[in-house]
């Protein structure tokens, strides 16, 4: 046997090689014409379902399928959490709240009172949305401390 036929039978398992596995055939897909305004019917009655999942819902009478992302989140939803993000963002939150973190650290914030508690109040405030951005995310919020 030649050195190449050797090799060949050493990596592929001592010559044993593992069956395969018929493929499945699948069937051709089924096309349908409309008209324009039949095909604008549906997509109003879809209501952002994916037009070709929502005529198979209705002919085979199943549930209308809810537009859905990887993420398992509703498009509307992840619209809503977009915006929800956007505000936030518009806020500067975090830069006002890192402005007076320096402030505080280098002594120009006057530790009155009525500061404490209002700086207490925006913590809670920034747990509670990350929380419920969470939870709207599908994430398992963690524990209060």
């Amino acid at each position: 046997m030649p050195l190449t036929g050797t090799f060949s039978l050493s990596t592929s398992g001592h010559g044993v090689e593992p069956p395969k596995k018929p493929r499945k055939k699948r069937l051709p897909p089924f096309s349908l014409r409309l008209s324009p305004d039949e095909r604008a019917r549906l997509t109003d009655e879809a209501a952002g379902a994916p037009l070709g999942a929502y005529i198979k819902a209705k002919v085979l009478g199943s549930a209308v399928p809810v537009r859905m992302r990887r993420t398992g989140l509703a498009v509307e939803d992840r619209t809503a959490l977009a915006q929800v993000l956007a505000l936030l963002g518009r806020s500067r939150l975090s830069s006002n709240l890192n402005q007076l973190a320096h402030l505080a650290n280098v002594g120009a914030l006057p530790m009155t009172p009525e500061t404490e508690a209002e700086l207490n109040a925006a913590l809670s405030d920034v747990r509670g949305l990350r929380h419920l951005l969470m939870i709207a995310l599908g994430l398992k919020p963690e524990a209060a401390p």
